[in-house]
């Protein structure tokens, strides 16, 4: 039975990881895994999670099962750091999920069951996975424009125009701040407009925010979220604690549903449980317990949240030097949005033989569409990788 099963098409990503390893070269350069890196190339574990996991360790007594919406303390601390006071917590619900991968995919089965018909709306390009779950699950896809690869900024009229041909009961998904992977995103203006497209077409916005606090701060990065969140009916939300609390192998993210009022909240609540029993029964408790932890504590959250702010500033830090060094190299300023441009991901506007050629010839190593991780960017020897990026173009 099992030689009818079809041959699975690598990924990308984990290609790129295969072939960086396998490069012999001792000053190769990996800007294509998505996970941050300090100054010395390592992802480290954060202070506030080193000393909540202490907390756990000498505090936890007992390995038994916490619940199918999994540790409601943790499920109420990401609504508030995502939504804040922004809508009545009567008509929220939650649920802990496997990642913010697995609080995407249990959102698209929510979708699914409550209406087979609707189709999912996503930007042009988007992380890749979006369109893969939606595949996998047999689900309507719909795409609207989003990248000007001129400008290498927003295509907001694009992205309007297309969205046009929404119909009622489809869903549009968002990129809550620092969009995967171009980097651009949109304004507080522009998120006013889609929320009016929205009410007008009766769509429902599905926001996945997986970098809350990498863009222009933690709560500056839920301005549009929330506002549109205080004026639509329903929304579902997939929030990720991979990037800001570095937990990405311990798999913690969260799906948020806000509903029309306290019944629909009550149905979506059960909706989710009964998800989570089918799709895995338990969601992990390790990574949540720690979050939990940190978020109500005090000096903890204090210590967090100066973390992720330092990241943040190293990044821009990152971006702006990056400009700088391909401004002199190019002499343009073809790649001046480097310094506008947010979160941990740009793309170059690189062509599928430059970025092979960069790989080739100097070890740089990049996803084929040119995505670039600036966490993964060289603190020393930036005005040698523009170099070799002017070489190529």
């Amino acid at each position: 039975m099992l030689e009818n099963l079809k041959e699975q098409a690598p990924d990308k990503i984990i290609e790129l990881i295969g072939l960086f390893a396998a490069d012999k070269r001792v000053d190769k350069l990996d800007l294509g895994v998505g996970v941050y890196k300090n100054a010395e190339g390592k992802t480290p574990v954060m202070r506030a999670v080193k000393a909540a996991e202490a907390r756990l360790l000498a505090e936890q007594e007992s390995k038994s099962y916490v619940g199918l919406l999994g540790d409601l303390s943790y499920v109420e601390a990401i609504r508030e750091l995502v939504l804040g006071d922004s809508v009545d917590v009567a008509r929220i619900c939650g649920a802990q999920e496997p990642g913010g991968t697995g609080a995407i995919r249990q959102l698209f089965e929510l979708i699914r069951a409550a209406n087979a018909d609707a189709t999912v709306w996503i930007s042009n390009p988007s992380w890749p996975n979006h369109e893969a779950i939606l595949k996998y699950l047999g689900m309507n896809i719909g795409k609207y424009r989003y990248f000007d690869e001129a400008t290498c900024g927003v295509d907001f009229a694009g992205m309007k125009a297309d969205l046009a041909a929404a119909k009622a009961g489809d869903v549009v998904l968002l990129h809550g701040c620092c969009h995967n992977p171009t980097g651009a995103n949109i304004t507080q203006a522009e998120w006013g407009e889609i929320t009016d497209i929205a009410l007008e077409k009766g769509l429902m916005p599905m926001i996945d925010i997986a970098y809350q606090g990498f863009g222009d701060g933690l709560e500056e990065d839920t301005n549009g979220l929330r506002s549109m969140a205080a004026k639509v009916p329903e929304m579902l939300v997939a929030a990720s604690c991979s990037k800001n609390f570095g937990l990405y192998r311990d798999r913690v993210g969260a799906a948020l549903i806000i509903s029309k009022d306290a019944a629909g909240t009550a149905l979506s609540k059960a909706n989710l449980a009964g998800l989570n029993r089918l799709n895995f029964s338990f969601p992990p408790d390790h990574g949540a317990k720690v979050v939990s932890i940190i978020m109500n504590d005090p000096a903890l959250k204090a210590d967090w949240m100066a973390e992720v702010e330092d990241i943040r500033q190293e990044m821009l830090t990152l971006r702006k030097n990056l400009a700088e060094a391909l401004r002199r190299e190019t002499n343009s300023d073809r790649f001046d949005f480097f310094a506008e441009h947010r979160g941990m991901f740009s793309r170059l506007g690189l062509s599928p033989e430059q970025v092979m050629k960069l790989r080739t010839d100097f070890g740089i190593y990049m996803v084929g569409d040119s995505r670039i991780n600036i966490a993964g960017l060289p603190r020393e020897g930036l005005d040698k990788l523009a170099k070799a990026i002017a070489s190529v173009i």
